[in-house]
């Protein structure tokens, strides 16, 4: 049935339930400026206390998340149904109303609500020729296979290159010391969830927890609280969107996906490299040719494997020949990405990367805002772990956390398994 909720999209404020969390050492002060970092991250160990186990469901009746209940005005989140999915995390589409009056996205591809209280989605750039760079995932954790972060970041600097990185709040606690490398290095932050569920399938309750827990991450660890999140699968509706907003974060999608998450290696994908190769040769060619004139695209990507960074490394030089390559908000103009206003970067420095670690940040993009579609293939990882974590350079000290990890589809529903270190959020 269509919701009978009426009124207008509510004005977002600054999350106060984040007031009391100090940002620690090694978090940003002041807008990134200067050189942007690269070599080795900083190896002082980081120790995070108070936070759920990685990789698992936070807790839902928390004080930190009856909190954040309390100051949702809910009789403006429209009362969508909690979803179903199986135990492969397969949501089930059976008795859906085709008019699709929710705006759910893993059942139509929806990111324009009709509900006057629930705002559009970003899903792709305005302007032809513009490429919205983004990674989901990270911060990468460095496991026994896989040397993990600063590697994309410090090919991202050496190619001057500025992205949107997706984060998983579980990764955020594994991998500080890599989280405050990419906020100094001026890449836009926004959350993708503390444990990558589909967010339709969960309570009201467990959707403010796995939004609040990964904001507390990324404010505690970098400085900043980000106004942007994307949900794992692109799975969102309009209760789900309305949460966010509420939250003081917009909901961003993509419209043209790669498909990396499933690339053939030892995290058990399934997919040629020839083929994500295919998807690149095509979305290049069809901008030189003319046939890619109506708007520019957000591209799915993933900072998952050194398969999916050795992926990005191979093709981005070609793509910033054809494309203008920003961060997704660049090129939609939305300019405020975190609360913290002051320490958002301007778009006109100069970048230069430096050879050695550096405490200095550069510049982020400005920033966004759109509408669009195309399926959805992320990962679901799950991993168990503890909640007092040392961390130096992005590895865990405590060695109880042997991550597993699985995904799962929910359109034309792929699942693959894969080995990860538990870590994050």
């Amino acid at each position: 049935m269509p919701s009978t909720t009426t009124g207008s999209i509510p004005a977002q404020v600054s999350p106060a339930w984040l007031s009391s969390i100090v940002p620690i050492t090694g978090s940003i002060k002041a807008a990134p400026s200067g050189p942007v970092p690269n070599g080795p991250l900083d190896p002082t160990p980081i120790q995070l206390t108070g936070y759920p186990d990685p990789w698992a469901a936070p807790p839902s009746n928390s004080t930190e998340v009856m909190n954040v209940m309390k100051s949702i005005d809910w009789t403006k989140v429209p009362p969508a149904q909690v979803r179903t999915a199986d135990d492969k995390g397969d949501l089930n589409f059976n008795g859906y109303d085709p008019a699709d009056h929710d705006c759910w996205w893993s059942y139509s591809g929806c990111t324009t609500p009709t509900n006057p209280l629930v705002p559009s989605d970003v899903s792709y750039c305005p302007t032809a020729g513009d490429w919205g760079l983004t990674f989901d995932d990270g911060p990468l954790v460095p496991t026994a296979d896989d040397p993990g972060e600063p590697g994309l970041y410090n090919f991202l600097a050496t190619t001057n290159q500025k992205a949107g990185l997706f984060y998983i709040g579980s990764n955020v606690i594994s991998a500080p010391a890599a989280a405050q490398r990419a906020v100094a290095s001026g890449h836009t932050i926004c959350v993708h969830t503390w444990s990558h569920p589909a967010m339709t399938s969960l309570s009201n309750e467990q959707v403010v927890a796995e939004l609040y827990w990964t904001l507390r991450s990324i404010k505690e660890v970098t400085g900043v609280t980000p106004k942007c999140w994307r949900p794992p699968f692109g799975d969102v509706d309009d209760r789900v969107r309305a949460i966010a907003w509420q939250m003081g974060m917009t909901t961003v999608i993509w419209d043209e996906d790669t498909d990396d998450w499933n690339l053939i290696g030892s995290d058990g994908g399934t997919l040629s490299p020839d083929t994500v190769d295919g998807y690149f040769d095509t979305w290049i060619n069809a901008r030189k040719n003319g046939s890619d004139t109506t708007h520019g695209h957000i591209i799915l990507q993933h900072e998952l494997n050194k398969n999916t960074v050795a992926m990005a490394e191979k093709w981005l030089p070609q793509v910033q020949s054809t494309f203008r390559v920003v961060p997704w908000n660049e090129c939609v103009g939305f300019s405020s990405i975190y609360w913290e206003e002051s320490l958002i970067a301007t778009s006109n420095q100069t970048i230069a990367p430096s050879a050695a670690p550096s405490a200095t940040v550069s510049m982020a993009s400005a920033p966004t805002i759109a509408a669009a579609f195309d399926p959805i293939a992320d990962l679901f990882l799950s991993a168990k772990g503890v909640s007092n974590l040392a961390v130096s350079q992005g590895t865990l000290a405590d060695s109880s956390a042997s991550p597993s990890l699985s995904r799962s589809l929910s359109w034309g529903v792929a699942i693959t398994g894969a080995l990860i270190v538990a870590q994050f959020f």
